[in-house]
């Protein structure tokens, strides 16, 4: 990766720089090994484990004296060593492309200052900053290990979704980490068809570089089977990757998903209020032989129309 830009170096020292000198030195103190405790907690299967062992390492240094302020100071401090993680890491081109502007929004969201530190945003902060998660897309972030365990899939044909699962729970040596694909919310731009064949392309060269990963999952209610009548135009977050070798298992319902799903739709909130729609969560995973496969053949044909 290449140096940070000098705007972007004076962005984040900036932000350092808004805490008084004593807190920026309890900041270095602890940098170290509150990024190791974030790391280690990063294979978890809670997204949100990293900035919980950031947050655990913030409070121990300032107590009550805490402040958003004194959060991001600890991502901009995190951020400025990016050049050095970002190699370390081994990322394919297809990701490095991309962090200049997932970089440069850091820093502008950092500048920013919004009060209160939103749990969401810090959360993926800790990991972008940390390279846990890195850019799959401009809204996509793709984090570098998650699980998906035996129980899960026993669960889903338990509860009748289905035995077909098992098999392929098998085929894909799904009991190896993951890759898993989440949303980032402050900018949509690429939350679109194009969007997401991006992210799933990217996870796929990602995929090449580490042999052992079982592919890439996401967790959403946008997976669910009800959507494809309801809200027609998110079809393809589910079917594009099932008809390319992706498998489907049910987690279930739950207030988050409700909240997520009415949200942004007045047809799904009104089906909801009207108990005719549960949302449900579902996990979409593309085993990697067949999410290499499909994004080889996808560069093919966009190399070919470009040559044409």
């Amino acid at each position: 990766m290449e140096t940070l830009s000098r705007s972007q170096i004076a962005a984040f020292e900036a932000v350092l720089n808004r805490i008084p000198a004593e807190d920026r030195a309890r900041i270095h103190a602890l940098k170290a090994s509150a990024a190791s405790a974030a790391e280690a907690s990063a294979p978890h299967w809670d997204f949100d484990q990293p900035g919980r062992r950031a947050e655990e390492a913030l409070a121990e240094a300032f107590g009550a004296a805490l402040r958003d302020d004194h959060r991001r100071a600890l991502v901009a401090v995190w951020a400025l060593e990016m050049p050095a993680r970002v190699p370390a890491a081994d990322l394919p081109p297809a990701v490095h492309e991309l962090y200049p502007e997932w970089i440069q929004r850091l820093a502008d969201f950092l500048t920013a200052a919004a009060n209160p530190y939103d749990r969401d945003f810090w959360a993926k902060d800790v990991r972008i900053s940390l390279v846990l998660s890195v850019p799959g897309a401009r809204t996509q972030m793709i984090d570098l290990s998650s699980p998906m365990g035996p129980g899960q899939v026993l669960r889903h044909a338990r509860e009748g979704w289905g035995w077909s699962v098992i098999p392929a729970y098998a085929s894909a040596q799904a009991w190896k980490p993951w890759l898993e694909v989440h949303t980032e919310s402050r900018e949509l731009s690429d939350f679109n068809e194009a969007g997401w064949d991006r992210a799933w392309a990217t996870a796929a060269e990602i995929c090449k570089r580490r042999p052992e990963m079982a592919g890439m999952l996401g967790s959403s209610w946008f997976y669910d089977p009800p959507l494809e009548q309801i809200s027609p135009r998110l079809a393809y977050l589910r079917v594009n990757p099932l008809k390319n070798g992706a498998f489907l298992l049910h987690q279930g319902p739950g207030e988050i998903h409700t909240q997520r799903a009415a949200t942004s739709s007045p047809t799904r909130a009104a089906l909801i209020e009207k108990g005719e729609y549960t949302a449900r969560s579902w996990i979409v995973a593309w085993p990697r032989a067949a999410l290499i496969k499909w994004a080889d053949a996808r560069a093919m044909q966009r190399g070919m129309v470009e040559a044409a």
